[in-house]
């Protein structure tokens, strides 16, 4: 248990220097005060964007790259022969990169609805759409660790991941605004997927059951391959 402790300070120390983390704060919050000028109490827009982003980031950047780079540099390995098992740090680092969202989150919901007037989000319906979002972006980034033989190539992929999926997803620019075609092929990607639910929160009906129905199968399938493929060293 003192192990457990031990590693789990080490890693909210590291995670808390890496300028990563800082990215996945600041930037979406760096967005929403640009374009929140704007922003009305029935704006259904900008705070999903935002938040979506601020998942996407942690989910596709920065949980693939630490654990690749872990494992490139023998940390899972050398853990494997000590009472700390490796199953310990990736659970400990799937937790933090967690609050690590949450903070985000929590930072953009107190920013746009606190400061900028936005319409605050119905709890449990968004409370919803955070989780099953958060677990098919995490399990893409598994997915990115497990593929990916170093921490520079995971950063790449996730990368390369990241700026099709925003566009497609709806985040570059409003979906009325895309080819309907790619609009609708948008709508079955995470970011779409989580976007539109988001959307939907924010919107005051209910959430969508294809979104919903998109992220579960990501966060399933994904993982699965990802567990099956990762390799500690």
């Amino acid at each position: 248990m003192k192990s457990l402790v031990k590693l789990t300070t080490v890693e909210t120390k590291l995670l808390v220097r890496e300028p990563g983390a800082v990215f996945a704060l600041l930037i979406p919050l760096f967005i929403l005060l640009v374009f929140g000028g704007a922003i009305t109490e029935g704006d259904t827009v900008l705070l999903p964007m935002a938040v979506t982003l601020a998942i996407g980031m942690v989910g596709l950047y920065l949980l693939p790259t630490t654990l690749a780079t872990y494992r490139e540099r023998g940390v899972l390995r050398r853990l494997s022969v000590t009472p700390v098992r490796p199953g310990s740090l990736l659970t400990v680092q799937l937790l933090l990169q967690l609050v690590l969202t949450v903070v985000a989150v929590l930072l953009l919901l107190v920013v746009g609805v606190g400061v900028l007037g936005a319409r605050s989000p119905v709890p449990l319906r968004f409370l919803a759409a955070f989780l099953l979002g958060t677990a098919a972006l995490f399990s893409v980034g598994l997915l990115i660790a497990a593929l990916a033989p170093n921490g520079r190539s995971a950063n790449g992929f996730g990368v390369l991941l990241f700026f099709p999926l925003a566009y497609l997803g709806g985040l570059m620019q409003p979906v009325d605004h895309m080819p309907d075609i790619l609009a609708l092929a948008g709508g079955y990607t995470p970011l779409g997927a989580l976007r539109q639910s988001l959307h939907d929160v924010w919107s005051g009906g209910a959430l969508g059951l294809p979104p919903l129905v998109t992220m579960a199968v990501y966060a399933a399938a994904t993982s699965l391959v990802a567990a099956r493929s990762f390799r500690w060293e």
